[in-house]
């Protein structure tokens, strides 16, 4: 079987652009790596610390549904880190800066905090269990 290295990017649409990068770089630090604009769409791309790609997608002919994670596709996008003290730490930022989340919820493979971004889209910090 052929082979691949591991996942080069994630793109999410996003319904207002600029609200969206904005959030993406205020609340979770992502740091802008460019931007594509074309006639169809319009996209602004971050480079994780692991060197995943994420990418902001607006399209022209987007539809007014919006995310769920109850719908085939993406159910949420998963940040890991380094701990559970990490974890309070973010739980503590979200908090900072007007974000709702669910609080540190355990698991017996590990515990995460989730939380939407302004589209909806499922978002979740994540540390497994030592």
């Amino acid at each position: 079987m052929p082979q691949f290295t591991g996942i080069h990017h994630v793109a999410v649409t996003v319904s207002d652009l600029a609200a969206s990068a904005a959030f993406y770089e205020r609340v979770l630090g992502f740091p802008p790596a460019g931007g594509i604009d074309d006639e169809h769409l319009h996209r602004r791309l971050f480079t994780l610390p692991d060197g995943v790609n994420l990418g902001l997608t607006q399209h022209d002919t987007a539809t007014s549904e919006s995310f769920s994670p109850f719908r085939p596709g993406l159910d949420h996008l998963g940040l890991a880190v380094a701990d559970r003290a990490e974890l309070e730490a973010w739980a503590a930022h979200l908090d900072t800066v007007g974000i709702a989340h669910s609080g540190l919820v355990d698991a017996d493979y590990g515990t995460a905090l989730s939380f939407t971004d302004p589209d909806g889209t499922a978002l979740e910090f994540f540390t497994p269990t030592p």
